[in-house]
C-alpha cells in the first residue's frame, strides 16, 4: 500500500471533489473483473473514485483496504459509499510516444511575406 502525507492526502481530496466514480462495486463484490477495471483506470488517471453498492460499512472498508493493498495504491478518502484512491503514474507508463502525441492546432511558423507592390517614390 502506497503512503501519502497528509499534505499530499489534502490536496488529492480537493482534486477528486469534481471527479465523478468511474467503477462500481456491485452485489458481486470485488471480483478480479473489478480491479482489472480499477487497475485500468489508475494507469489511466491515476486519481478515481469508486462507488460501491450496499450498506455493510464493514465491506466498504474490507474492499477499500483490499484494492490499496493488491494494486499499490494510496488511500485516499472514504466517505459514505464513496472511496477516493490515488497511485501516481509509473515511470514507463510516463513516456510519451512521439506517433501519438497530440499535434499542435497552430499553424507551422512561415517566413514573412514579400510585398507585391513596388515601392513607388
Amino acid at each position: 500500500m502506497l503512503q501519502i502525507t497528509s499534505a499530499q492526502r489534502r490536496e488529492l481530496r480537493a482534486q477528486a471533489h469534481a471527479l465523478n466514480p468511474v467503477v462500481a462495486i456491485a452485489e458481486n463484490g470485488l471480483t478480479d473483473s473489478v480491479l482489472k477495471e480499477i487497475e485500468t483506470c489508475l494507469k489511466a488517471h491515476q486519481l478515481i473514485k469508486i462507488r460501491v453498492y450496499g450498506d455493510n460499512r464493514e465491506n466498504r472498508l474490507a474492499y477499500y483496504e483490499q484494492i490499496c493493498a493488491q494494486l499499490g495504491a494510496a488511500p485516499v478518502q472514504h466517505i459514505g459509499k464513496l472511496l477516493v484512491v490515488y497511485r501516481p503514474q509509473a515511470a514507463e507508463d510516463a513516456t510519451v510516444n512521439p506517433k501519438k502525441a497530440p499535434k499542435s492546432k497552430r499553424p507551422a511558423p512561415t517566413a514573412p511575406r514579400k510585398s507585391k507592390r513596388a515601392f513607388q517614390g
